[in-house]
């Protein structure tokens, strides 16, 4: 992999091709630029600006709250710390809901005012006119249906969803009406498996086992920096908010100590 990362930058046809030939797609979050770099460097293929920051960066307890200002704030950022991934940015609640037309209107701003690669929205056949007129704008959207956390409020929570076939449904609808790839979220692994042989486009799985084309975990997640609820599905890779934590103790008691700064690091 160490090659690829010097290739160009990632488009969505690149999914396409990868489904292909069987090459499993790598995905996360990313909110700013700094950590943006650092997961692009390291070879992930697709950085989502996911409305997610709502929860692990605004503190709020759901997605709904976030603007698409603020989405398009992130995604600006999260665009200048990257060279290869492909960015999307996910396109937050009533940003796309009133029409087709409000949503192409969201969508082209993501393009124009951040320059990332593609959008995301949520929803399956309710949202197949909408992903169709976005496409025909020429703007490249990936799909997301099973448990889409907008719906939270229908929902009764944040569940695994298990209606085989208004599942299957909707993601026919999503590769239908253009969108390249598509993630499915908390759904039965072999639901999610049936799925990704049924389309010809890539799926993105979170919390739906590993038969999908490509797999996403929010990056707090990952790498252990949210104390939040901690999903089933969410492996965590490093243990960085208690390093955090660890290393701003160690600043504080340096300070109240007079150990920092030392000398090499005063000016004379």
């Amino acid at each position: 992999m160490a090659g690829e990362q010097k290739t160009g930058p990632i488009t969505p046809s690149h999914f396409g091709r990868w489904k292909t030939e069987a090459r499993r797609i790598t995905m996360l979050t990313a909110y700013d630029h700094a950590m943006a770099a650092l997961l692009d460097a390291a070879g992930v293929d697709c950085l989502l600006v996911g409305d997610s920051l709502g929860m692990v960066v605004q503190g709020q307890t759901t997605t709904l709250p976030v603007t698409l200002g603020q989405m398009l704030y992130h995604t600006a950022m999260v665009v200048r710390g990257t060279q290869r991934a492909l960015v999307v940015g996910d396109m937050p609640f009533g940003s796309y809901h009133l029409s087709p037309r409000q949503a192409v209107r969201s969508a082209c701003r993501f393009i124009k005012e951040t320059g990332c690669g593609a959008v995301k929205l949520e929803g399956g056949r309710r949202m197949s006119e909408t992903i169709r007129a976005i496409v025909d704008a020429e703007v490249p959207i990936m799909g997301h249906v099973g448990m889409t956390p907008q719906s939270v409020k229908r929902f009764g929570g944040f569940k695994v969803q298990r209606d085989v076939e208004a599942i299957r449904a909707d993601a026919r609808a999503v590769a239908d009406a253009g969108a390249f790839a598509v993630v499915l979220e908390c759904i039965p692994a072999d639901l999610a498996e049936t799925i990704t042989r049924e389309l010809p486009i890539p799926t993105i799985g979170i919390g739906a086992g590993a038969a999908c084309d490509g797999q996403v975990l929010v990056m707090h997640d990952m790498l252990g920096l949210y104390e939040g609820h901690r999903p089933r599905f969410a492996r965590r890779y490093a243990e960085l908010g208690q390093a955090v934590r660890q290393a701003a103790a160690s600043y504080v008691e340096d300070v109240r100590e007079a150990r920092f700064p030392n000398d090499g690091e005063s000016f004379h």
